[in-house]
């Protein structure tokens, strides 16, 4: 390979073919609408197994009416764009079908359809419920994938524009019949680089009238999400005012805590600690791991305890911790 060639990486590939945030900022609206695969540069780019070419016959499979075929296109996909929790920049290609076919296809693949497309924008983050990384969507600059080379955040920079690009699909899928649907159209629109309140309206709006536990903590933190990516200064108070009400149903409360924990640098007040380690609390762990941001911090139902404990013992001396859940670890 000629030694020139990474010269000036990764500025010097800006704009160019190698670049994933041009390739998906040129597909126009009529080929996403008409599905004309063959019209989207996936040559360009390969997945995690093979190249990319391969990526519009499985979304071909996972919009088409056999049930079987298209389950088992959509774990194919998730295999070959979302490799032990990464991303890969043909990922970013697919996110628009992805949407439209979600909005429109089989209703019992669209939650898992949804979440693919939230984990193609967002980086790395499996185990990590800490106060600085919970909500964080971006990558570090220079994180790579090694097959593409292409920079791990211009592949999240793509996707997260695909999504702003068609918030019009997203958005009626908050009032979708299934709560996991609705939760994980939270957890895809926390990921807008624009339009900002309309994304964060249509959110409060659902916050609302939602009654479902999980949705509303899914909720909660899309909100603080869009906020803490965008620096609304006003979004503590909010969070503040949430956690602190003690009107609020337990479960909006403990969403709200964890948000304003990832919204403001102050320590934890007494009564936040007190209310996220009561050991009423420990009710809501199974109840709230649907939650996508809790799901990804543990897969094996701890992600609420898990963001908990990590959040409320951060910075303290070992010396002077106490168990965060007042009694007993655990089986």
């Amino acid at each position: 390979m000629d030694d020139d060639f990474w010269v000036g990486w990764p500025e010097r590939w800006t704009g160019t073919d190698c670049d994933v945030r041009t390739a998906v900022g040129a597909i126009p609206r009529e080929v996403k609408d008409g599905f004309r695969y063959d019209e989207v540069p996936w040559q360009r780019f390969r997945h995690f197994y093979g190249p990319g070419e391969e990526i519009p016959g499985l979304l071909a499979t996972l919009a088409s009416g056999d049930a079987e075929a298209a389950d088992r296109a959509l774990q194919q996909l998730w295999t070959n764009l979302h490799h032990q929790g990464g991303t890969i920049a043909v990922g970013a290609l697919a996110v628009p079908f992805l949407l439209r076919i979600a909005a429109a296809g089989r209703p019992e693949l669209r939650a898992q359809t949804l979440r693919l497309i939230a984990e193609i924008g967002r980086c790395q983050h499996m185990g990590d419920g800490s106060r600085e990384s919970l909500l964080q969507v971006a990558e570090e600059p220079l994180m790579i994938e090694g097959s593409t080379m292409c920079p791990v955040d211009w592949t999240i920079q793509a996707a997260r524009q695909a999504v702003t690009d068609d918030l019009h699909l997203l958005l009626p899928l908050l009032s979708d019949p299934d709560p996991e649907v609705r939760s994980v159209s939270a957890y895809v629109l926390a990921a807008a680089t624009g339009e900002l309140s309309h994304a964060s309206s249509a959110l409060q709006t659902r916050l609302a009238k939602e009654d479902d536990a999980a949705v509303r903590v899914s909720l909660i933190l899309a909100i603080a999400q869009l906020a803490r990516e965008h620096q609304d200064g006003h979004a503590p108070k909010w969070a503040h005012d949430l956690w602190s009400d003690p009107g609020r149903p337990p479960e909006v409360r403990i969403g709200a805590g964890l948000a304003w924990l990832c919204l403001a640098t102050d320590p934890a007040p007494d009564e936040l600690r007190a209310l996220l380690t009561d050991p009423g609390s420990r009710q809501y762990d199974d109840l709230l791991q649907p939650v996508p941001w809790l799901t990804w911090v543990d897969h094996n139902g701890a992600g609420l305890r898990s963001c908990i404990d990590e959040m409320l013992t951060a910075n303290i001396p070992e010396t002077v911790l106490d168990d965060p859940w007042g009694g007993e670890p655990s089986s």
